[in-house]
């Protein structure tokens, strides 16, 4: 999968290397704006290269030198030192994705810095500070404290009661989550149709 998207990548990424305005768009933008857009996402294109090939190389190492397994085991005794029980699954499972987060911020952190004030700030897109960057960070990671453990916690009860109608019970929890977490972080309009001749 990765060398497929990499080779639909490096096609797109020829493509944004083509200096001439395409004529389909001559009338929409200008040569100016064409330009600075095409810079933009060569940059970005440049950076996802970087980013994926380093991710892959993890992710192998990880799978390879079977990482998740060891990691599945130590969280679990991490558990007794709390005054918990290893042998509860949702504590397990909560403590071993707690881990996976953790990690999960701290190799992403680097490329976050490096795409918010490299890229996006040498184009002018970025309106952050250093401060504004890691109190969002803090306030992600605060949240996914406070909504994590309960979702985490339906979805393992489910799964260990469910049955053959488990897909449908997960379907189900998962639509009526959505229904109730999107408006909380998003907002949303009617759409209003009209209808012209």
């Amino acid at each position: 999968m990765y060398l497929f998207e990499t080779y639909l990548d490096l096609r797109q990424h020829a493509t944004l290397k083509l200096p001439t305005l395409p004529k389909t768009l001559e009338a929409v933008i200008s040569q100016e704006k064409f330009e600075k857009s095409r810079a933009y996402s060569l940059d970005k294109s440049h950076f996802y290269f970087v980013h994926e090939f380093v991710t892959i190389l993890i992710d192998s190492a990880i799978l390879f030198f079977g990482i998740l397994p060891w990691f599945w085991k130590k969280s679990g005794t991490f558990l007794p030192l709390l005054g918990l029980i290893e042998e509860n699954e949702i504590l397990h499972t909560l403590s071993f994705l707690a881990g996976a987060m953790i990690w999960s911020q701290i190799t992403d952190l680097p490329f976050s810095l490096y795409s918010t004030f490299v890229i996006e700030a040498r184009h002018g897109f970025n309106k952050q500070t250093i401060w504004l960057f890691f109190r969002d960070l803090i306030k992600g990671i605060c949240l996914a404290i406070v909504l994590g453990p309960p979702i985490v916690s339906a979805i393992i009860v489910i799964v260990q009661s469910g049955g053959p109608y488990l897909a449908i019970y997960l379907w189900a929890f998962m639509f009526v989550l959505s229904l109730v977490i999107a408006p909380l972080f998003n907002k949303f309009t009617p759409v209003r149709w009209h209808c012209g001749k």
